[in-house]
């Protein structure tokens, strides 16, 4: 397995950790890798669903996202499964 697919899967097992309400699992994936645009937006949700809005914004922008607050978080993580499910056929 190429290193990228070996961090997508476990980029897309740690928003799945996310789904089930785990984001402190989802946030140590997402520390493990950070500076990945995919790894940096789950870095991002997972401060959101913790409510620190401030260091989601960062995350965030570290990203070339913004905070969505009108999108339910498990929803954007959704979105962030595709994106990763997406781009491994690319690896």
């Amino acid at each position: 397995m190429a290193e990228s697919q070996e961090i997508v899967a476990k980029l897309t097992a740690a928003v799945d950790l996310a789904l089930a309400g785990d984001w402190q699992g989802a946030h140590l994936v997402a520390q493990d890798h950070e500076g990945h645009a995919l790894a940096d937006w789950l870095h991002a949700v997972a401060h959101r669903m913790q409510g620190d809005l401030g260091n989601a914004r960062y995350w965030y922008g570290k990203c070339g996202r913004k905070l969505r607050e009108d999108v339910p978080a498990d929803e954007e993580l959704r979105e962030l499964r595709a994106a990763l499910l997406a781009g491994a056929g690319r690896a």
